[in-house]
């Protein structure tokens, strides 16, 4: 086999929706009946995606990437980790290949 054997994705996870949550909590707390409905719904959906996993928030990033020139097929096709890789030159292959399968399991990523 080539290669040196390392499975390292080179996506970090970035794990902020608890600060979003709390800062849409203390918004909550002194906003206007005007506002409060939006608020609402916005801290309903930051709550909700606080409890991802790892591989949805790398699986959701990729499939942006992927998308992101326009491609429109299968996110885990050799297309798509083409696409990546164009967008994303940094990946090697196997990071290129792990990510567009975790972004086709992903139900909201699919085209």
């Amino acid at each position: 086999m080539i290669g040196n054997g390392k499975k390292d994705l080179a996506v970090i996870v970035v794990r902020d929706a608890d600060a979003v949550v709390a800062a849409l909590r203390d918004e909550l707390a002194r906003a206007t009946d005007e506002v409060r409905p939006g608020l609402e719904r916005a801290l309903a959906l930051a709550e909700a995606r606080t409890g991802a996993a790892d591989a949805e928030l790398r699986g959701r990033w990729a499939a942006r990437r992927i998308t992101a020139g326009g491609y429109q097929g299968p996110l885990d096709s050799v297309a798509a980790v083409k696409a990546l890789r164009q967008a994303e030159p940094g990946l090697s292959l196997r990071q290129a290949v792990q990510l567009s399968r975790e972004a086709a399991a992903v139900p909201s990523a699919k085209p």
